[in-house]
Formats: C-alpha cells, structure tokens, sequence
C-alpha cells in the first residue's frame, strides 16, 4: 500500500472528460533481428509477464478515501487481468504514417479505466507502408496515468521492459503477485484524520519557505539575472479543449541538433529544440495569420529527483516557463534569443527552488485540492484564464544504446501527452540511439491539420541547420536539405531529416 503525493493526485483530480490525464510511448519495432521477421502476440504477453515485478505500475489500482479527505492510495489488484491490459490490433489499409497517427491520437483520447490499474498496451501490427521502414514493422502504445508516472519514470519502465541485445533473455516463469491488505475505509479515514491535522504545520513551513525565494526572486530581478515574463499572449491553443486528439512528429538526427547548437556559444540541445518548436509556431501561426507579436511561451517540465529517488515511480518535477522566440525570424537569433531566456529561466527556478512545485502540492488539503482543480476545470474558469504558458514542451532523454523487445528492434520511439483547457498542445522531445524527435498532441478542433504543422517543424530544423553552416562556409546560402532519408536507416550527420514530408491528415 502506497499513498499518492499531492502533485500526483493533482493529475487524478485534473482528469476531465475532455482531458484524460495519461501519457503513452509510441514505439516501433522492426522484427528482422529476431530470426525469424516474426514476434507472435502471445511471445509479447509472456515478456509482460515475466517482468511484471520490474515496476508497480503494472498490478495497483486505485484506493479513494472517502469525500477526498486524504489523498488516494495504490493497492495491489487481486484480480489483475493482463490480456486486459495488453491488447492487439492492426492498422487499416494502407498502413501508413498517417494511419498510424490517427490510431494513436484516437486511442489516447480514450480514458484508462480506474477500477484496474492505470495502464493499457496496444501492439498494433500492419505497419507496411511507413516511408523509410520495411513492411512487417509493428508499434507499440503503452498508455500510463500521469498519476503514475512522470516522463523520467517513463524511462524506467521501458527500460523494464527490453532487453539491450537481439537475443532475449532465457523464459523464466511468470512474476508472482505481491499482495498486501488493502486499506479499509476505517482505516483511511484515521489516516485522514492525522493527515489533516498537521496540515496547518505542512501550510506554515510552506510559507516559511515562500517568504525567503520571493526574496530571492526579488533580488534576481533588481540584479536582471532573470526577467519576469508578464501576461503571455493568447493562441488557438489556449482555450477549451475538445475530447478529440489528433498526434504528429518530425524525426530529426541527434549529431545535426549538437552540431547546431555549437553556433550559438553556451547553447545546449534543448535550447535548439525550443528554438525549432519556437520557429515551427511561428510558421504555422503566420499561415493562420494569428502569429502573436510577443513570444509563445513554453512549459518545460524539469525532473527533480534526487540519486535515492532515480528509480522511485510517480512525479517529482517541477516547471520551467521559457520563451520560444516565435518573434524573431532567424534562426540563429531565435536559438540565441532561447539560450539567453533559458538560462535566465534557470536562475528564476532555482531562485524559486527546484522543490517548491512538488512540496506546495504535497502541503495542500486534498480535499481543497480536488476541489479546487475540478471546479477551475468543470466550471470553464481554467480556458478563461490568462495562460501560464502557450504549449508543453518536455524532454525525456531515453537511451543512446539500441533496445529490443523479444528480439525485435526499437527504430523509433515517440511520446503522447495531456491536453487540458487553456492548454490544447503537448510537445514531447524523446532522445534514443542517436535519434531525437519532437512529437505533438493537440485538440483536433484546434489543429485540424497535424500533416501541416510536421512540416513546420522539419523546416524549422532544416533552416536552424543552414543558419548554423552557413558562417563556417563563409555566406548564408542555404544548402540542399529536402532530401529525404528514409526511417529506419542511419542518417549522417549532414542529412536534413529522417523522414520524408507526410500528407497532411
């Protein structure tokens, strides 16, 4: 039995019928590494079962306390169905990326169901028309409540769940289950009971702590080693969202990105991707003609786990708001113009401190929590509200070695992510083996034309790169960079993009 920190019954109290709270890798596998250019179903289930001891995800569910008094529990499920929860599907014709798309986007949309444990597999076969892949590639979608993890625990659930070589492991029996008592109702509520009154003493050190960082905040601003950011500007994104989804992504080469970056000194990887997303906004607003003339502002999700918590489930970030530069046409002002903002954005978080997210989750009454999140939401307050931020972007560095599941090769990794009201778009940047992506998730209503906007981040990137060769050759003449390389071969490092231009869906 284990309770829920305030931050992620946040993520429970948020889900709305508009907004399912859960977030998905997407993963490709190519099955010619096994053998036999083949991985039967029942082969998948069997890895789920041989490792469902890796992580606690897989067996909780979800305890409530009665009227919110407390924040809920996982308890184990002594009716745990894996071919539930791991389930098989194909593609319909042609089987193509935007089949793909359509599939992930509309299966996200759909709500985990909370009597079970909060996750769900689809292993979708059919891929046989993905430019750049052979045919009999097949993905997987592994849909997790945010309640149950963040990006990084993410990471160590996937890592749960392949193998680093071709050859799998020996067959090993199925994990057992490791039941404990549930909770009973009596007992929940005495837990509730003391919870809440230490409450006012969880509320008072948390004030302690606010009064010295809004000093620290001060004193950063007076010295400008960070700007206060004001009211953010207003885009089709920032609104009510629909229950629909639609999902996108731009494949780009991890060795081109670092390259970039050099051209811009102090500049880091995830300042050129801000500075991409910032320029692909830019171009997709300008074609609405809605483009803002002040910057778009990002959430960036920061993790803050300690060593002693690396392997630790559930969410422990915090947030960090940096401009996009979606003002500025360049692309190697506007990947100064992010570098510049980022690190001011770092000093304002650490000024704040790195915790204060997590620890003023943690102080509120989860009663007043729920009630605030859910009437905010229910009620239309949250899309009418100022936004915080215009988009989502957040960055979860996998592994830099190749995985494999039952022998089959991971070729390419993508990430879903929430969409709630004021908030209606969802960047997630996955790092692996040398590859890096930027994958979307938007309200459909709000971007009917996901095709459109992967095009606007393949030509942000590919114009960051001619921008960033262009001193070392001496002019900004811009090189050839619409040739496409195919998905699922190496791409060098002076090669545009891994995969061609996708019809608009």
């Amino acid at each position: 039995m284990h309770q829920l920190s305030g931050l992620d019954a946040t993520f429970l109290y948020a889900e709305m019928n508009n907004s399912p709270m859960h977030i998905a890798p997407l993963l490709i596998y190519d099955p010619a590494t096994t053998g036999r250019d083949v991985v039967r179903f029942k082969d998948i289930l069997q890895t789920f079962a041989e490792r469902l001891d890796r992580s606690p995800v897989f067996r909780r569910k979800l305890a409530m306390v009665p009227l919110n008094l407390d924040q809920p529990y996982w308890v184990d499920d002594d009716r745990f169905d894996l071919e539930f929860h791991v389930r098989h599907i194909a593609l319909p014709k042609p089987g193509d990326w935007r089949q793909l798309s359509i599939l992930a986007a509309r299966l996200h949309a759909r709500p985990l169901d909370r009597a079970r444990p909060l996750w769900e597999a689809y292993i979708i076969e059919g891929l046989d028309n993905v430019a750049g892949l052979p045919p009999g590639c097949y993905a997987m979608l592994l849909k997790v409540h945010h309640a149950a993890i963040d990006g990084a625990s993410g990471v160590e659930l996937i890592s749960a769940l392949h193998d680093f070589t071709a050859t799998p492991p020996p067959p090993r029996p199925a994990a057992p289950p490791l039941l404990d008592s549930p909770p009973s109702q009596a007992e929940m509520l005495w837990r509730a009971y003391k919870a809440n009154m230490k409450a006012p003493f969880r509320l008072a050190r948390m004030v302690g702590q606010g009064i010295p960082a809004w000093r620290r905040v001060h004193e950063g601003v007076k010295a400008k080693k960070f700007r206060t950011l004001g009211d953010k500007e207003r885009t089709r994104f920032n609104a009510a969202v629909s229950p629909h989804r639609v999902f996108g992504a731009a494949d780009f080469d991890l060795a081109v990105i670092r390259k970039a970056r050099e051209a811009v000194p102090g500049a880091t990887v995830n300042d050129a991707i801000l500075s991409i997303v910032g320029g692909a906004l830019r171009q997709y607003l300008m074609d609405k003609k809605e483009l803002p003339a002040k910057s778009l502002v990002a959430g960036a999700p920061v993790n803050v786990r300690s060593r002693d918590e690396a392997k630790t489930g559930g969410n422990q970030v915090s947030m960090m708001t940096v401009p996009l530069g979606s003002d500025v046409a360049d692309p190697l002002e506007r990947l100064r113009s992010v570098h510049r903002d980022a690190v001011g954005s770092k000093a304002y978080h650490e000024a704040v401190g790195a915790r204060f997210m997590t620890d003023m989750t943690h102080s509120l009454p989860a009663e007043l929590a729920a009630l605030g999140v859910r009437a905010a939401l229910s009620s239309g307050l949250m899309a009418g509200m100022k936004p915080i931020f215009n988009t989502i972007v957040t960055n979860v560095p996998g592994p830099q070695v190749p995985l494999y599941m039952r022998g089959a090769h991971v070729v390419r990794s993508y990430g879903l992510g929430p969409c709630i009201d004021n908030m209606g778009l969802f960047h997630a940047v996955t790092s692996y083996d040398g590859q890096i992506a930027v994958s979307f998730q938007a309200c459909r209503a709000m971007m009917p034309d996901p095709g459109f906007y992967e095009e606007c981040l393949q030509r942000a990137y590919q114009e960051l790169q001619a921008a960033a060769e262009a001193p070392r050759r001496g002019g900004r003449k811009k090189p050839a960079l619409g040739k496409a390389v195919p998905k699922g071969r190496k791409v060098p490092a002076a090669a545009a993009s891994r995969r061609p231009r996708k019809p608009r869906a």
